[in-house]
């Protein structure tokens, strides 16, 4: 299907579709959605969550403590953001069951750039997916329920049709008392429309935002009266009112109102009897307009401390369900965060150096992590994402520990994410000769970026140690092992050379045997062979070789059976595989000639080297990342 028809099957299914009266309550008797409130079409539109039993994953299971938790595939995108979202479902929840919530204005509270705006698009645009009904013609999408009487015609409605009592609180709009009288009371004149709401035409879904204090008014609200029309009505006169306030447009759905607490309290008071009573006044001396729908506001932490401490709006405070939208203070989730962004923009290919993303993730959480006490701020980090660090770290504390004693209010300051992705943007464009980002750079860019941004000096301190103190030292260990490893593969015979001899010797040392050397004829006593197998373990620091010796045999033993009584390779052991890296580079001179890019002494050289810059390749550096780091690294190790 051409993507022009596919916009054209869109658009049609998504056009008004008219009944009579009689046929909308024939429609409500087989499907429920005919009648059901916002926040109940909300929750279709949101759909199942998916539980997730965190005690099977390892890393999941530290972060939540093995509970069950829900994740909403409509959600996916928002990464380690499981709490908000959820905060936010059972606020469509309780409000779809008609508890408090629904009198109750959804007020996402979070610091700069930390996805207030995205989770209310996302919600705008979920709001879309279901339709509703309403009065044809109707300026505010009423819901035809409310031309019915409660008393005198509830009880028909739920015994004809099986429509609840509770979803008739709705009055009638001046607009649908005129047509009334104009129909001389017979409502089946009425037509009813099948609507979509729609961001774009404002149907079901508005947004305000606040204007200057000394002229907003309520009618960016409640809409004001059409001064076009004050020749044929008079004032009064619902004909002569235009209802383009974000009330009126957003009624069955949807009412985004943006840094709500911008704006002055007189103009948010509607909002109040909107939500509470389910209707407001407008600006004239008509009759209240109903209203059904969903008040989503947003604004950050500086201005809902201003307006809570302010005695006057006690009334309003009551009426607010607070989500908070922290920070991410997970590195894995932030992570991912950068690489949606990445996605989305035209360095989608360009190459990005291994642990460049993670890098400024590390950064980012620090900035955002209160500091603990008795235990380092790096640890918390690693503890928050899910990382086992007992055997490295063992004064770290538990993640339920480290966050009682940071508190509540822990995410809702540091770096944002804006910051971050721009930061970004200088690494990738820092290299006037190719567009590609890596760590070395982003250590630079940090640096200057932090320097430039005047941040009060305990804070430019704070982060500028994080960088010299953590990322930095972190990194070095990271490219030399890197480094080391893509020369390893180009030694990997040397490896299983090295591997091969160790486990002879520690075989014969456990048994307490001599060793004669097939090439030179040389015959080694227990201690010689003592000798040599401490020249691998001593680099290393084994501090029980024959524990050590006795795991090693046990294991090449076994791997033997099952390998048509060969060696295992080298890499196949951990543990060995750690002490032969670490012997065959207790002497980093060997490096050297292999890595740098210095003309080389010989041709063997020059064939090690273009193999090492190959397996970096590999590895996800271009050519120029692997001299740039390479050569970095010959110059900071000595120094640290």
């Amino acid at each position: 299907m051409s993507i022009l028809q596919h916009f054209k099957d869109r658009y049609a299914s998504t056009q008004e579709e008219e009944y009579s009266l009689e046929e909308y309550l024939e429609i409500c008797k087989k499907d429920p959605t005919a009648y059901s409130t916002a926040a109940e079409r909300m929750l279709i539109a949101i759909g199942e969550p998916e539980l997730i039993d965190t005690s099977r994953d390892p890393r999941l299971s530290r972060i939540f403590s093995n509970k069950v938790i829900k994740r909403y595939p409509e959600f996916s995108e928002f990464y380690g953001m499981e709490e908000a979202v959820e905060n936010i479902v059972s606020f469509f929840r309780h409000a779809a069951q008609g508890l408090e919530e629904k009198k109750q204005i959804l007020y996402l509270l979070g610091p700069v750039g930390g996805g207030k705006s995205s989770l209310a698009e996302k919600l705008k645009a979920l709001m879309q997916k279901v339709p509703f009904y309403a009065i044809k013609g109707s300026p505010v999408n009423e819901s035809p329920l409310g031309l019915f009487d409660p008393d005198e015609d509830g009880p028909i409605l739920e015994e004809e049709y099986g429509i609840p009592g509770r979803y008739l609180k709705n009055i009638m709009s001046p607009w649908a008392v005129k047509r009334l009288h104009e129909y001389g009371g017979d409502i089946s004149q009425f037509r009813v429309v099948k609507r979509y709401p729609s961001v774009l035409d404002q149907i079901g879904v508005s947004k305000t935002e606040p204007g200057d204090d000394n002229n907003q008014d309520i009618s960016a609200l409640v809409g004001k009266v059409n001064i076009r029309m004050l020749e044929d009505f008079s004032q009064e006169d619902p004909d002569a009112y235009s209802f383009s306030g974000g009330l009126c447009k957003a009624n069955q759905g949807l009412m985004e109102f943006v840094e709500m607490f911008k704006a002055p309290i007189k103009v948010l008071h509607p909002l109040l009897t909107a939500t509470q009573e389910g209707n407001y006044n407008t600006t004239e001396g008509m009759g209240s307009v109903p209203f059904d729908g969903v008040i989503l506001a947003h604004s950050n932490e500086s201005e809902w401390q201003t307006f809570r401490n302010n005695k006057h709006n006690e009334a309003f405070l009551d009426r607010v369900y607070i989500v908070k939208v922290p920070y991410c203070v997970r590195v894995t989730e932030e992570i991912e965060i950068y690489r949606k962004l990445l996605k989305n923009s035209s360095l989608a290919g360009a190459p990005c150096a291994p642990d460049t993303l993670d890098m400024l993730a590390q950064f980012s959480v620090l900035s955002r992590i209160k500091d603990p006490e008795n235990s380092s701020i790096f640890s918390k980090m690693k503890v928050y994402d899910g990382q086992s660090i007992k055997d490295t770290d063992p004064k770290a504390k538990s993640i339920q520990e480290y966050r009682d004693a940071a508190g509540v209010m822990e995410g809702m300051d540091g770096l944002s994410t804006r910051f971050a992705f721009k930061i970004l943007s200088k690494v990738f464009n820092f290299d006037t000769t190719e567009v590609a980002a890596n760590p070395v750079h982003l250590l630079y860019v940090l640096e200057k970026q932090i320097e430039q941004e005047q941040y009060p000096s305990e804070i430019q301190e704070k982060y500028l140690r994080f960088i010299k103190e953590y990322l930095a030292p972190h990194y070095v260990q990271f490219i030399g092992k890197e480094i080391q490893t893509a020369y390893l593969e180009s030694y990997s015979e040397y490896g299983q050379n090295l591997f091969d001899r160790y486990v002879t010797y520690a075989d014969l040392w456990i048994q307490d045997q001599e060793f004669r050397d097939p090439e030179t004829g040389e015959i080694l006593d227990r201690a010689s062979i003592n000798d040599e197998l401490e020249k691998i373990e001593k680099p290393a620091g084994i501090s029980n070789p024959k524990d050590f010796r006795n795991e090693v045999v046990n294991f090449v033993l076994r791997a033997r059976a099952n390998n048509q009584g060969q060696n295992p390779s080298w890499l196949s052991y951990e543990k060995l595989r750690s002490v032969i890296e670490k012997k065959m580079f207790s002497n980093t001179e060997d490096l050297l000639p292999v890595i740098s890019f210095n003309p080389k002494a010989s041709q063997e050289d020059q064939k090690k080297h273009k193999q090492f810059v190959e397996r970096m390749v590999e590895r996800g550096y271009t050519e120029k990342q692997v001299r740039l780091l390479a050569e970095w690294y010959l110059r900071v190790r000595k120094s640290h």
